[in-house]
């Protein structure tokens, strides 16, 4: 089952699930996890301001999802998908308890099942 964690986990999974809370900021990192762009070029599909598109990704950045390169005067931005880790090993434990209650529900319905068909 699930051992105790630690508090600085705890506090690394609320900014990345805050960070992933947020439609905007998904979407902004499912296009970065295509490909580099500059905040700029992320803005445009949005009819919110540069502004408000800064600040989704002042939070991105702030739970290590993106990345900022600086390029001359040009901010390039990243994914960094490897920050999502720790989301993918909470889920883990979540996900191997719900298919082993599912298996053992499955296993339960097919006796009574097979006893219903005995009668």
């Amino acid at each position: 089952m699930m051992g105790v964690m630690v508090a600085t986990d705890s506090r690394r999974l609320d900014h990345l699930f805050h960070a992933l809370s947020d439609a905007t900021r998904r979407e902004l990192l499912m296009t970065l996890a295509h490909k580099p762009a500059s905040v700029t070029e992320l803005a445009r599909p949005y009819t919110t301001s540069l502004n408000a598109i800064s600040k989704h990704l002042k939070v991105l950045e702030g739970a290590h999802l993106i990345q900022r390169r600086q390029i001359g005067t040009r901010h390039q931005i990243s994914a960094n998908l490897e920050a999502l880790r720790p989301v993918d090993e909470w889920i883990t434990v979540y996900r191997k308890n719900w298919k082993a209650s599912l298996e053992s529900l499955d296993r339960f319905l097919k006796r009574r099942s097979r006893k219903g068909e005995s009668s």
